[in-house]
């Protein structure tokens, strides 16, 4: 397990646009068709990430919370899946309906989506407002596999509650911690 920060993409930045394979329906789907009303939470998983795994009941639950409010939640997978077969697209619409996903979870097989957000680590979480704009980039909370804290999502949920209620901007965040994204080697 390597432990690899978030590069904490600028807050302020806008969304990078992307159109992307959804393997549970075999349907491609952009950023504007999946932004929210309020807020957008792009988040880059895997499957087989033990950090992603300590978090997984957790943001399976993210997504009924905050299913039809206005808060939009996209995950993205961008691992070499020729590595890694198991972050595939066929494992990955099996795991989305195993876990009973309320978000889509999308398949970067280019890799240019996670590049364009700066994404290093699985999981990394991206939050932005309204018109886009970054507002959150970091740890979903400070619970890691075999630290004993408990997965709260806090760090996450309170920059969601913060935009959705015009509260402004935490700019004391954390990076998230996780196994690096699988690049393609060229």
């Amino acid at each position: 397990m390597s432990l690899t920060p978030s590069a904490m993409l600028p807050l302020g930045s806008k969304a990078p646009d992307f159109t992307l394979l959804e393997p549970k329906t075999g349907v491609s789907k952009s950023l504007q068709q999946l932004k929210g009303q309020k807020a957008t939470v792009v988040m880059f998983i895997c499957n087989h990430c033990p950090f992603v795994i300590h978090l997984e009941q957790a943001l399976t639950q993210l997504g009924r919370d905050y299913h039809n409010s206005g808060v939009s939640v996209i995950a993205i997978s961008a691992n070499d899946a020729n590595s890694y077969h198991e972050d595939g697209p066929e494992y990955m619409a099996k795991k989305a309906i195993v876990q009973d996903y309320r978000f889509p979870y999308l398949y970067d097989e280019s890799q240019l989506t996670a590049k364009a957000y700066k994404a290093t680590c699985t999981p990394d979480f991206f939050l932005f407002d309204q018109e886009l704009s970054c507002v959150y980039r970091g740890q979903f909370d400070d619970s890691r596999p075999g630290n004993n804290k408990k997965v709260t999502g806090n760090d996450l949920r309170q920059a969601i509650y913060n935009v959705v209620t015009g509260r402004g901007i935490d700019e004391k965040q954390y990076p998230s911690i996780g196994c690096n994204i699988k690049w393609k080697v060229a």
